[in-house]
């Protein structure tokens, strides 16, 4: 009887160990977009928006059909699709959901979800809590307009579940002596249809964006590659041209996001693509 229950304990350990290991490769391979790319010297020549390597490297071998170099490359060149100035200059490679007819209720909503976040991240204003609870900084020493704190995991919880406190990522303005919060970013993964998305965030109150369209160079070809061409920031936007390129055509990347400024004293500028300067 004491081997028996010796080898029931052991293999409930065991079936523990695997069950975990699992869930952590289930985690990393459903986190939405946005994962931090640790951005090699040879690739600073490429474009002016990888210039500097930024300290947070995190694993893209699970990014589907793409490769380091492709995600390294394309997240730097995301974030500056997505700041603002660059909407309508990079619309090829940007689609965005249609604003719908405005309801009361998709009002009511749209204010709760507010009340929710802003209670929700009310701590994170101190950004050494962020930093604490496991947000890590996206590309931290290229200057942006505002810096992308997030935090993985609840990147993974969003592409199943909502909750308007828990968002995947939270949005800085940098400071003389540190980051101050501004905003806060919600994903879902780029299978999602457009009446889930209006489920979580009305599409009559915000736009939810989508990075699309995307030509990469051949691999051993990035260094001398045309990045007035290739890339997020590039000319090519169709599967034909990028195969004239010689290139390796993505039509969707990442996932879907949408910004929110609770701080904010409208619903059109909590809502907006861009935080507000004035």
């Amino acid at each position: 009887m004491s081997a028996r229950r010796t080898f029931v304990r052991l293999a409930a350990k065991a079936g523990i160990l695997f069950g975990a290991l699992f869930l952590v490769g289930m985690l990393l391979a459903a986190i939405p977009g946005h994962r931090a790319p640790a951005v090699p010297a040879e690739e600073s020549q490429q474009s002016s928006t990888s210039q500097t390597p930024e300290s947070q490297p995190m694993d893209h071998t699970k990014m589907p059909r793409m490769d380091m170099d492709d995600a390294r490359a394309n997240e730097a060149h995301a974030v500056h699709d997505m700041t603002r100035g660059h909407l309508d200059a990079h619309s090829l490679h940007m689609h965005m959901t249609a604003m719908r007819t405005q309801t009361p209720e998709d009002a009511e909503r749209a204010k709760e979800i507010v009340t929710q976040l802003r209670a929700g991240i009310e701590k994170y204003k101190d950004y050494h809590v962020a930093l604490n609870e496991g947000y890590k900084i996206f590309l931290p020493n290229l200057p942006q307009p505002e810096y992308h704190f997030t935090n993985y995991v609840n990147g993974f919880l969003e592409a199943v579940t909502f909750d308007p406190a828990r968002p995947t990522s939270l949005l800085y303005k940098k400071t003389s002596d540190g980051y101050a919060l501004v905003g806060a970013m919600y994903t879902m993964p780029k299978r999602a249809t457009e009446e889930q998305l209006n489920a979580r965030v009305p599409l009559s109150i915000a736009m939810w964006h989508l990075h699309t369209n995307l030509c990469m160079p051949r691999k051993g070809e990035f260094r001398k590659a045309d990045w007035t061409k290739f890339g997020l920031k590039g000319s090519i936007a169709t599967q034909e041209a990028c195969d004239e390129a010689n290139g390796r055509f993505q039509p969707v990347i990442f996932g879907w996001m949408v910004h929110v400024y609770p701080y904010e004293d409208s619903l059109d500028r909590i809502f907006a693509m861009h935080h507000h300067m004035d």
